[in-house]
């Protein structure tokens, strides 16, 4: 089985700044793609940062040039450096990760959801 766990999330002021980290555990023989979405109450899951295999990433319009996603492949972990947070970015945050192994499912492998909360 292929397990994603979370962590990172909590409250921050306006401005300020978190990171949100996500390792991939399992029978895990590669990874490809790894993203992070976000929802917030009320709305629909949105994709946050992409991040593919070569390395090129892209980020939805409104985080762009505060948002950073990167990730360690030696630790099979996906970041997502969040700064000049605001308090829209309040949601909980999942990553999706699409591998290769035992437990991995063709249509990615979702982690438990962290939640950020921005306000003062």
């Amino acid at each position: 089985q292929v397990q994603l766990v979370e962590s990172g999330g909590g409250l921050v002021q306006p401005g300020g700044s978190l990171r949100l980290s996500c390792a991939a555990s399992g029978s895990i023989f590669s990874i490809s793609a790894m993203h992070w979405y976000r929802q917030a109450p009320g709305k629909q899951r949105e994709l946050v940062a992409a991040l593919t295999s070569g390395g090129s990433t892209s980020y939805a319009d409104s985080v762009k040039g505060r948002f950073t996603i990167s990730r360690d492949n030696a630790k099979n972990t996906v970041y997502l450096q969040m700064n000049s947070l605001k308090p829209e970015d309040t949601a909980v945050y999942y990553c999706k990760v699409w591998c290769s192994g035992n437990g991995c499912s063709t249509s990615g492998n979702w982690g438990q959801g962290t939640q950020v909360t921005v306000s003062s």
